[in-house]
């Protein structure tokens, strides 16, 4: 009786080795699924919107990248468009902000629009420059 314990004991601990076990760590390895970014959510916001024409002082625009519970999303390629100067493109930070540094020395309002991996943003922001 003791043997055939020891045998059922020694074939038990074999299959949870190769059967049960891995299975575990291969779950526990596994990389979480990429964020999909929630363009609906996403947002432009304008930190500073006034600045000189001066080519030195500049507008600071940031574009949250957010999933749709409303986290951010990293490692996302935004451009910013309508700038005095052309298009700018970014990457997100960890937290989903891409944020734009924008100096012009051209007087003027100029009204921004945002691309998130080459998908435009439906919401616009105003930033002006003065002599």
């Amino acid at each position: 009786m003791g043997i055939l314990l020891g045998v059922l004991g020694v074939g038990l601990t074999g299959y949870m080795a190769t059967s049960v076990i891995p299975k575990v760590f291969v779950s526990w390895t596994r990389a979480a699924p990429a964020k999909v970014v929630s363009l609906k959510d996403s947002y432009l916001i304008g930190g500073k919107i006034l600045a000189k024409a001066d080519g030195v002082d500049n507008c600071v625009v940031n574009i949250f990248v957010l999933d749709e519970s409303g986290k951010g999303v990293k490692d996302r390629q935004v451009t910013l468009l309508g700038l005095p100067t052309g298009e700018m493109d970014v990457v997100s930070d960890n937290d989903g902000r891409a944020s734009f540094e924008i100096t012009s020395l051209d007087e003027g309002q100029f009204e921004l629009t945002a691309q998130i991996g080459g998908v435009p943003l439906s919401k616009t922001l105003k930033v002006t420059f003065r002599k």
